[in-house]
């Protein structure tokens, strides 16, 4: 059993491990050549030869536990219809979501549009040490809502231009989809499933448990049932985190770089704590980015902990600092 896995089902708090989100990509020279000549995010997406090269970029150059698929939380939406292009310095953006459209959906069209995507986890499986970990992801569904819902400039009134039953069966209709691409995904070789809630913070308190909470609790029990293990992160909630842990129960819950180090270790029990580092400290110099990383190591010592940031590594990232950073923690351990 990988060390991943150990410390998600076992709760091992002798195993100390380390990955980082959005280590294959954006950052690395060897993929910014790859991405230079495929423009098209999505098409790169479904290139199962170029997803496992990604993948595999950062074991190659890392002492890592774990790989993380290259691939994307809004192929989802894609398979389910909606054209989805990147805009630079902008970010995504997809087509008008059409509700009618989007019921009619079936999964044998959803599994074949994604089948690329499992060719690649199966491939990378394959050339992947069977010590380390290879963790694939999906996006929650209110974080799936909000970038289907292209709302993002009007947050306040989005959620009203659908009525409770609709909205009822879009959340439902995706949780579906979801559970068919975990499973699909570890049938193909994942190890291990992580749940990005990105958008959670965006929720007002008294929305958090209908479109955030519950969701995710369903999402968890698939994988519980299914005997996957699953790590959630909603991010930005702030001290719901508290009542997130107690409702939906994952086995691994990923801090942003917003919780207190120290309430996380006091409050957050009977779950694998992951994460929490700002990835901007990564632009710092070494001595900094040692010194935040000990304050993580120490406070979570005794606890069962996987060494993470509070998101992704961010584009201007040196890679010899990563480097730097996965040795520092390799000789603390």
């Amino acid at each position: 059993m990988n060390s991943i896995k150990k410390i998600l089902i076992k709760k091992d708090r002798s195993c100390k491990s380390i990955w980082f989100m959005r280590q294959a990509g954006r950052y690395l020279p060897e993929f910014k050549k790859i991405r230079l000549k495929n423009q098209n995010f999505i098409n790169l997406c479904l290139d199962s030869d170029l997803v496992t090269e990604i993948t595999l970029q950062p074991i190659k150059r890392f002492d890592l536990d774990s790989a993380i698929i290259f691939s994307d939380i809004l192929i989802v939406p894609y398979a389910l219809g909606q054209d989805v292009n990147f805009t630079k310095n902008y970010g995504p953006v997809l087509s008008k979501f059409n509700l009618n459209k989007f019921l009619q959906n079936d999964s044998s069209s959803f599994t074949k549009k994604l089948e690329p995507v499992y060719k690649a986890i199966n491939k990378t499986r394959k050339k992947l040490d069977d010590k380390k970990s290879l963790i694939s992801f999906i996006g929650a569904p209110w974080t799936l809502f909000y970038y289907m819902s292209n709302k993002k400039e009007n947050l306040n009134t989005f959620i009203k231009e659908y009525s409770e039953k609709e909205i009822d069966l879009i959340f439902e209709k995706l949780n579906y989809f979801l559970c068919l691409h975990i499973k699909n995904q570890i049938n193909a070789g994942a190890d291990v499933i992580q749940i990005f809630d990105s958008w959670a913070g965006l929720l007002k308190k008294t929305n958090l448990k209908k479109f955030c909470f519950l969701p995710n609790k369903k999402l968890v029990k698939f994988c519980k049932n299914n005997k996957i293990p699953v790590i959630c992160f909603p991010k930005g909630i702030k001290s719901a985190y508290l009542e997130f842990n107690k409702i939906v129960k994952p086995d691994g819950l990923n801090l942003d770089s917003e919780i207190d180090l120290n309430w996380a270790r006091t409050n957050l029990r009977g779950v694998v704590l992951q994460g929490g580092m700002d990835p901007k400290i990564l632009l710092e110099n070494e001595n900094n980015i040692f010194n935040e990383a000990k304050k993580y190591l120490n406070v979570f010592k005794d606890v069962p902990y996987i060494f993470n940031l509070g998101h992704g590594i961010v584009p201007e990232t040196d890679p010899d600092m990563v480097d730097k950073l996965v040795k520092f923690v390799r000789s603390s351990q």
